[in-house]
């Protein structure tokens, strides 16, 4: 038998056992199709994958404080049932809600949280900048973060950030900001080099957490499965077990899902999107994402990409109203702007869109730049869904100004480890806003600390591409520290401005992230950024 055999009667069992045998998806299961590819850890701070953080934020693993999915401007209660600054704003506290558990029953305290978001900053992985950025470090997190009775968790801050931006940044469905359980995590700790992983080889194929589900099976490539947590301390989740295939084609998703043996697809592309329309028992959710997707250009020892010329060029090899009427429906929407529509201080529409397709400038600038023959350039990109045709549409483009860009394809793990490894000249990517506000993407793709290699800032996607401006630094923690939203705003629109013109990233479109949805599940709450799979009912 072979092992792709194995798989499917595996799971053919788990769905049998799940709900009594019937041809369709269970009563009391939700059955998904996705692209798994990506998964490499379920340990919360080292997830930087966005099925990874799908899955695991807000489904296994409850935030101190959450976005209202209703209106995002808003933050609501989480695990911490309030929450208090200081007048002069160096010090936040969270009181945490008395009931909390984790799946067997053993009560969450404020020594848990405190340990698990100190744990973020000591492992150092890709999100410990969610908390690093705002001043905590590795030296002196035990005093910047403690727990002072079973229910209080108190944070000393550097400087007196605005709270409203420090919470939604750090801690609404923040990966860093879950609680995990300090006493599983150091008993099943592992000495490696000399130090402790805190738990990290345990907790990454199952953390042990406060939230409405908790992971019972991982098969790598195969079936991510998830059970309810009866100790769960909010409304109780309306199916008892949630199973996560991993079904990479685009086809195969949609006639699972049309012949109901999966409940929801994840990954469609648009010809399949097109085709469900008219189904009757299906229903298509198009969400507009803080998500860009953009081609990075590495700069590091390449005076090529290197020269802002030849990066503006890239920008005008785009042809964003050609792409809006084919690749992109049920996709995206144009947009050349680092910050995405609806997020605090982003550029109105028009603003945000100043480029169009225009060779003939391209080509301008490229001799400009030196390069009136134009240059060979790899591009590397994902193979999944619309991203080939995006690639050889900007290929095609480059072509016709002397530019050869050959396309890589590859599986979604080794592009980020390839980006992570500044191992690129260019590639197609996209990135999630962790929060609605300017600051999310200008912290990320205009701030770089420390463009040095070794300095390995990977949470820092621009400083993959080397590129560093000490001047947009120092408007970016000016725009953090005011207080009045106008001037924010004011600061942040200068920065976008100089970004377009400047910054080592050409963006594309602005993500819709269609999920497509039998009729028979009810209540499914889809927002920005979160997927609760508790609300889910049939």
């Amino acid at each position: 038998m072979t092992r792709a055999l194995r798989a499917a009667v595996a799971l053919t069992v788990l769905l049998l056992s799940a709900g009594g045998g019937q041809a369709a998806t269970p009563r009391d299961a939700l059955v998904m199709a996705w692209n798994l590819d990506a998964l490499i850890t379920f340990d919360p701070p080292q997830i930087g994958e966005l099925n990874g953080n799908d899955i695991i934020v807000g489904n296994v693993c409850s935030t101190l404080v959450q976005y209202d999915p209703k209106d995002t401007s808003r933050i609501i209660p989480g695990t911490a049932e309030s929450w208090s600054s200081s007048p002069d704003g160096l010090t936040l506290t969270f009181k945490l809600r008395s009931d909390l558990k984790f799946p067997d029953g053993t009560p969450a305290t404020a020594e848990d949280a405190a340990w698990s978001l100190q744990r973020a900053v000591l492992l150092g992985y890709f999100s410990s900048s969610t908390l690093t950025q705002w001043g905590f470090n590795k030296d002196q997190i035990a005093d910047q973060i403690q727990a002072t009775d079973a229910n209080t968790v108190v944070l000393k801050l550097s400087k007196p950030y605005p709270a409203a931006l420090l919470l939604s940044a750090a801690f609404a469905n923040s990966n860093v900001a879950v609680i995990l359980s300090k006493a599983a995590g150091l008993k099943n700790a592992k000495t490696i080099d000399g130090k402790s992983d805190l738990g990290n080889a345990f907790f990454k194929t199952g953390p042990v957490c406060v939230g409405p589900y908790h992971v019972t099976r991982w098969d790598a490539n195969d079936v991510v499965v998830l059970e309810r947590n009866e100790n769960f301390f909010g409304p109780k989740p309306g199916l008892r077990r949630v199973i996560i295939r991993h079904v990479p084609e685009s086809s195969a998703q949609r006639l699972l899902l049309e012949k109901g043996d999966v409940d929801v697809a994840r990954l469609l592309n648009t010809d399949d999107l097109k085709a469900l329309e008219a189904n009757k028992d299906i229903h298509i959710e198009q969400t507009l994402m803080q998500r860009m997707t953009y081609m990075s250009l590495n700069t590091t020892n390449d005076p090529i990409l290197g020269n802002p010329k030849v990066r503006e060029a890239f920008r005008y090899l785009i042809d964003y109203d050609g792409l809006a009427n084919t690749i992109l429906p049920y996709k995206g929407v144009p947009r050349a702007d680092l910050v995405p529509a609806g997020a605090f201080g982003a550029l109105d529409r028009k603003e945000g869109q100043p480029f169009s397709l225009d060779l003939a400038k391209a080509k301008q600038l490229l001799t400009e730049a030196g390069y009136p023959d134009g240059f060979s350039k790899k591009m590397i990109l994902s193979a999944n869904d619309i991203n080939p045709a995006i690639a050889q549409h900007v290929a095609t483009n480059a072509a016709k100004v002397g530019i050869k860009l050959e396309l890589e394809q590859m599986a979604d793990a080794n592009l980020f480890t390839r980006g992570r490894n500044r191992d690129f000249e260019v590639q197609l990517i996209e990135w999630q806003a962790q929060y609605p506000d300017a600051d999310a993407m200008v912290s990320r793709h205009a701030t770089n600390p420390d463009a040095r290699p070794e300095a390995k800032l990977v949470g820092y996607p621009v400083w993959r591409t080397g590129w560093q401006s000490t001047d947009i630094n120092t408007k970016a923690e000016a725009a953090r520290l005011e207080q009045d939203p106008q001037k924010r705003a004011a600061i942040y629109k200068e920065i976008q401005q100089y970004m377009m013109h400047n910054g080592p990233m050409a963006y594309i479109f602005q993500t819709i992230r269609p999920i497509a949805v039998r009729t028979s599940v009810k209540d499914f709450v889809i927002a920005p950024f979160s997927v609760d799979y508790s609300s889910a009912s049939k």
